[in-house]
């Protein structure tokens, strides 16, 4: 019997990925505790979503730390208190210090709404159709110190189409987020999950993940 994991997820707004993180875990059984989720505002309408589901809504207000250091100092330690085999980004909006990036290397994943390396950063959707490209989508990924950037766990592909308005390419673009988030998240639960000298690689068979 496979080992239960703990995760928390941290989330800035309506959290529409923590949603179906939460959704898939329970529809798909996976030996996983959600510990909690945590979020910088207040207002964030996901924190409702995680009480009603049972699961304990935090904040930690940004703007309540004078500096992103002392933020970050704090939000660790309501991390740790739930000690995390996995910290998930779902929609968290804040630049993270290279010493908290550091604190959850190799166990920390995020989602962006582009195809990286293009793209990172804000108005993604906006530089997509800006550029004219194609192809556009997401990418789930470790986080590392650089924004944006980190060994790439998955990604999703759509289609650009001629009318397509930064609101009609996001909405299919987050379509595709609702679906490889839980993937990738799953195959770290399981244990499939891996860094290989920085790359990530996602094993078939499922094995023990290493306690950290």
């Amino acid at each position: 019997m496979r080992a239960m994991r703990t995760i928390v997820i941290l989330i800035s707004g309506r959290g529409s990925n923590m949603q179906a993180i939460i959704r898939a875990a329970q529809n798909e059984k996976w030996p996983v505790k959600i510990a909690a989720v945590i979020s910088n505002r207040t207002d964030a309408s996901g924190l409702r979503f995680a009480t009603e589901e049972g699961i304990p809504a935090i904040v930690v207000p940004h703007k309540d730390y004078a500096t992103r250091e002392a933020f970050d100092a704090a939000l660790q330690s309501r991390i740790d208190e739930f000690a995390p085999d996995l910290l998930v980004l779902a929609g968290f909006m804040r630049v993270l210090t290279a010493r908290f990036v550091g604190h959850y290397a190799g166990r920390m994943l995020n989602i962006h709404p582009s195809l990286l390396p293009s793209f990172i950063g804000l108005a993604t959707h906006r530089q997509a159709l800006a550029a004219g490209v194609k192809i556009h989508g997401a990418t789930v990924h470790f986080v590392t110190a650089d924004l944006d950037h980190g060994p790439i766990v998955a990604q999703a592909t759509v289609p650009v189409l001629a009318d397509d308005t930064e609101d009609t390419l996001a909405a299919r673009v987050l379509e595709q987020e609702h679906l490889i988030y839980p993937q990738a998240i799953r195959s770290f639960i399981e244990g499939r999950l891996s860094l290989i000298d920085g790359i990530a690689c996602i094993a078939t068979d499922k094995v023990e993940p290493p306690a950290h």
